[in-house]
C-alpha cells in the first residue's frame, strides 16, 4: 500500500499543495495534520501511520522536514518504517 504523510506547522498554513502532490503519485491513504512537530508524543497522525504499516508498504512525504524535526528524529523514524518491513520515499513537489 502507498501511504503518505503531510504536515504543516500551524493552523494558518495550507496542506493543499502537499496533498495534491501526494495524490498525484497516487497514494492509497494520506495521514495529514496541521500542528507543530516538536514533540513526537503529540504527533498522533504520524503515530497512527507508523502503527498501520505493513510489510511492503511505501511511505511518501514531500519534504524530509515534514516527517522529522532533525537528522536524529528522521533517522529514528525511517528506522521504524524499515523495521515494519516498509520503505520510505521523499517525493518532490517539483
Amino acid at each position: 500500500m502507498k501511504i503518505a504523510y503531510a504536515r504543516v506547522s500551524s493552523q494558518e498554513q495550507n496542506l493543499a499543495r502537499q496533498i495534491a502532490r501526494l495524490k498525484a503519485i497516487p497514494v492509497d491513504r494520506i495521514f495529514a495534520k496541521k500542528q507543530s512537530g516538536k514533540n513526537f508524543s503529540e504527533r498522533n497522525k504520524l503515530k497512527n501511520l507508523l502503527f498501520s504499516l505493513k510489510k511492503g508498504d511505501i511511505v511518501y512525504v514531500t519534504s524530509l522536514d515534514r516527517l522529522g524535526l532533525n537528522a536524529n528524529d528522521l533517522t529514528k523514524l525511517i528506522q521504524l518504517i524499515r523495521e515494519k518491513g516498509a520503505t520510505f520515499q521523499k517525493h518532490s513537489l517539483i
